[in-house]
C-alpha cells in the first residue's frame, strides 16, 4: 500500500455543509496535495473565500485550487464541457491552480442531457425532485446504454460527432418517450434538433480535451490527496429518501474505491455539517422551520433559483446525523480501506447564545460554545474541527475533551467541562 497521506471531505447532510471550506483548509495545510472529485458533477457549488477576500463557487475544479492544489476528476465524476471552460478561466484569473486531470472512464454531460433534465423537471411542476437542471442524473442514465455512453476518453476520438448524433436522434426521443413526454413544446423540439448547438458542443468538448489531461485514478498513489465529495449523505442514491436523491454515492464509498485502486489503504475523512441543517430543493427535512430563531444565517451562495427554489432550514438532529456517518464509514471500510473519521461544524459564528438540537428524540438547547463538542459526542468522534467564519483562517481543531466527557456521561450529565443541557 502507498504511504501517501489521504484525506477526505464528506457532507453529512443535504449539501451546503462547508465542504468547500474544509477542502480549502486541508489544501492549505498539505501544500501540493491533489484534490480528487469523487462524485457528482458540475451541479456542485462549493464556496471558498480566502483570508484575502477572494471568493469562488467551485463546480468542476477542486475547492483546494485557491490554496494551490491541482484537481483530478475521478472515474466517478461527471464532466460538463459546456460549463467547464468558463470556470477554469475564472479560477486562473483569481490566482488559483486551474490544472485539471481526469480519469478516462468518467462520463460526460451533453447539451441533450441538460435539455431532457429541464424538460422533465418543468413537466413535474409541483412534484419536482429537486434537480439542479444541468443534466447530471440524465448523464448517468444515458451512460447505462453502451451505444450512447460518452466518456472523457471519447472526447479525443474522431467518432465524437457520430456519437452525439446518436444521442440526439436516438437516445433523446427514446428517453423522453420512456418518461412519458413524447409530446413536448415545439420550442424544446427545435432546441433538440438545432445543429448549431451540436457544433458548439463539439468545440467545447475539444477545448475540454485540450485543457484536461487524461490520468488514471490508479496513479494517485504517487502523492498526497484530498478526496472531495459533493452533495451530502442524506442525498446518497442508496441512503437518502428516494426520489429526492442524487444519482451517485455521496460519501466515502467512492473515495475508498479510488483509494484501493491507487494502493492507498487509509483515509482521514472529515464529515462536515453546519451548526444547523439546510436543504436546497424538494424532499423531506426533519424539524423544518420557516426561519431559525437561534441563528443569523448568512449565505450569499444559495440564492433562490428556478430549479431548486429557496433554501430550507432546520435544527440539527444528532440522531439522524450519527446514523448517517456510522453507516457511511462502515460501508467504506467494507471496501478494504481504513476510515479515520473526524467531524467539522461550520457557521458557529452565526449562532446566538444557544442553539437548538434534537437528540434522543427530544428537542434541546445547548450553549453555542459547546455545540461542536455536542455534535462530535453524538456521532462518537473525538476529532473535531470548528469554523467560526467563511475562511480557512477561522478554522481550528479541538482536543475534544468535552466530546469525550459528553460521551462518557449521558447528555443530561454534569461535569467540569460540560454545562447542563436543558429541554427547549
Amino acid at each position: 500500500m502507498s504511504k501517501v497521506k489521504a484525506f477526505g471531505v464528506v457532507g453529512a447532510g443535504y449539501g451546503d455543509e462547508g465542504k468547500g471550506l474544509m477542502t480549502d483548509w486541508l489544501a492549505s495545510l498539505h501544500g501540493g496535495a491533489t484534490v480528487v472529485r469523487t462524485n457528482g458533477g458540475a451541479q456542485a457549488g462549493h464556496t471558498v473565500v480566502t483570508p484575502g477576500g477572494v471568493r469562488h463557487v467551485f463546480h468542476h475544479v477542486g475547492s483546494g485550487a485557491l490554496a494551490g492544489s491541482p484537481t483530478h476528476l475521478s472515474r466517478f465524476f461527471v464532466s460538463n464541457p459546456v460549463l467547464f471552460g468558463r470556470e477554469a478561466a475564472e479560477v486562473a484569473a483569481k490566482g488559483g491552480n486551474a490544472t485539471v486531470t481526469a480519469d478516462p472512464r468518467g462520463l460526460v454531460t451533453t447539451p441533450y442531457d441538460m435539455m431532457i433534465n429541464q424538460i422533465v423537471e418543468r413537466a413535474r411542476s409541483g412534484g419536482r425532485h429537486g434537480s439542479c437542471g444541468i443534466g447530471f442524473g440524465e448523464t448517468i442514465e444515458r451512460g447505462l446504454s453502451a451505444p450512447h455512453a460518452l466518456t472523457v476518453a471519447d472526447l479525443r476520438r474522431p467518432h465524437l460527432r457520430s456519437v452525439l448524433l446518436r444521442i440526439r436522434d436516438e437516445w433523446a426521443p427514446s428517453r423522453l418517450l420512456a418518461l412519458g413526454l413524447e409530446d413536448i413544446p415545439q420550442r424544446d423540439r427545435d432546441l433538440l434538433a438545432n445543429d448549431a448547438i451540436l457544433d458548439r458542443f463539439l468545440m467545447e468538448a475539444e477545448a475540454f480535451a485540450d485543457a484536461v489531461a487524461v490520468r488514471d485514478d490508479a496513479s494517485l498513489g504517487a502523492g498526497d490527496v484530498i478526496f472531495e465529495g459533493a452533495q451530502g449523505l442524506m442525498l446518497d442514491q442508496d441512503y437518502g429518501a428516494f426520489p429526492h436523491v442524487t444519482r451517485s454515492n455521496t460519501g466515502a464509498l467512492n473515495m475508498a474505491a479510488v483509494a484501493r485502486e491507487a494502493g492507498i489503504g487509509r483515509i482521514e475523512v472529515t464529515y462536515a455539517t453546519r451548526s444547523y441543517v439546510t436543504r436546497h430543493g424538494a424532499g423531506p427535512l426533519a424539524h423544518e422551520v420557516d426561519r431559525l430563531d437561534f441563528a443569523d444565517v448568512v449565505d450569499p451562495t444559495n440564492v433562490p433559483n428556478e430549479w431548486q427554489g429557496t433554501i430550507r432550514f432546520a435544527p440539527l438532529d444528532l440522531d439522524i446525523l450519527s446514523a448517517a456517518v456510522r453507516h457511511d464509514t462502515a460501508r467504506a471500510e467494507a471496501e478494504g480501506v481504513r476510515i479515520v473519521p473526524s467531524v467539522s461544524v461550520s457557521c458557529l459564528d452565526q449562532i446566538h447564545a444557544e442553539a437548538v438540537v434534537h437528540v434522543g428524540g427530544r428537542r434541546r438547547t445547548v450553549p453555542a460554545e459547546f455545540l461542536g463538542s455536542m455534535v462530535a459526542a453524538a456521532v462518537g468522534i473525538d476529532n473535531l474541527v470548528e469554523a467560526r467564519g467563511p475562511t480557512r483562517a477561522t478554522v481550528e481543531t479541538a482536543k475534544n475533551e468535552r466530546a469525550r466527557c459528553l460521551r462518557q456521561r449521558p447528555f443530561d450529565a454534569r461535569g467540569p467541562l460540560v454545562t447542563p443541557l436543558r429541554s427547549a
